[in-house]
């Protein structure tokens, strides 16, 4: 084969029997070489996102073997924002599911987040997404407000889950089984989806608001107490997504 040939092959192959790895690894080409190490590092690279996968779906495969069909999982982003509402979603996945590299939103690329939301949309057993807006936020505090907008996602999914694995908080008034998990959203894939839906979903929105309330950068701080954001607050003072009873919000 032709280095080029080499290159070409490589970049597609998936596996290699241990007599063709030694074969490559013996080649003397240093185009070969390179071509080789990069197929081994991206190997290496999917193994590990695939144990990762594994680790993560310990809490889901305990609970397929146990009978539980329909596992929800659900978490919330912005909680933390001066503006803007906190989003949670609700997401049921299929055993047969598969989106390695998934994980808690905050731990991957906005333009890969952009493509997981595409993917966990497109294949999920069923997707809801629910909010509470600054208002709500104000008058019932902000754990009240995330639990609230929480209990919704969940009752609006189109298929009743079975058990909800949530990222730490127990929901109120929901009549099916829960399951909290400190850190969920680093150890469960569902409540890993939900992350990344929620995530998506508010900075959508967050990106919107920008064109209704220019000033504050939302596009770019999504709510978020940056040093800009403070600044506008201290020249413009908050607009109507403004958290007012959060601290920073009413500035000197």
């Amino acid at each position: 084969m032709t280095i080029k040939e080499v290159k070409e092959f490589l970049l597609t192959c998936k596996s290699l029997t241990e007599e063709a790895q030694a074969l490559f690894a013996a080649d003397v080409r240093s185009g070969v070489q390179a071509a080789y190490k990069q197929w081994h590092r991206r190997m290496e690279k999917a193994q590990q996102l695939h144990q990762r996968w594994l680790d993560m779906s310990t809490h889901e495969q305990e609970l397929w073997e146990k009978g539980y069909a329909h596992i929800a999982g659900v978490d919330e982003v912005g909680r933390g924002p001066l503006a803007g509402p906190v989003v949670t979603a609700a997401v049921i996945l299929s055993p047969d599911f598969y989106l390695p590299g998934l994980d808690d939103s905050k731990k991957v690329p906005a333009a890969r987040r952009e493509e997981m939301y595409e993917q966990i949309m497109e294949q999920a057993v069923a997707v809801s997404v629910s909010l509470s807006d600054a208002a709500l936020i104000d008058e019932i505090n902000i754990f009240q407000a995330t639990l609230r907008a929480m209990q919704t996602a969940v009752q609006n999914l189109s298929i009743v889950p079975d058990i909800t694995l949530n990222d730490a908080v127990t929901i109120p008034q929901l009549s099916v089984e829960q399951r909290p998990i400190i850190g969920g959203d680093g150890k469960s894939i569902s409540i890993a989806a939900a992350s990344i839906i929620a995530k998506v979903e508010r900075d959508r929105m967050m990106k919107e608001y920008d064109t209704q309330y220019p000033g504050y950068g939302f596009a770019s701080n999504m709510g978020y107490g940056t040093a800009e954001h403070l600044a506008a607050l201290r020249v413009q003072g908050p607009c109507r997504i403004h958290r007012r009873s959060f601290g920073g919000v009413l500035v000197p």
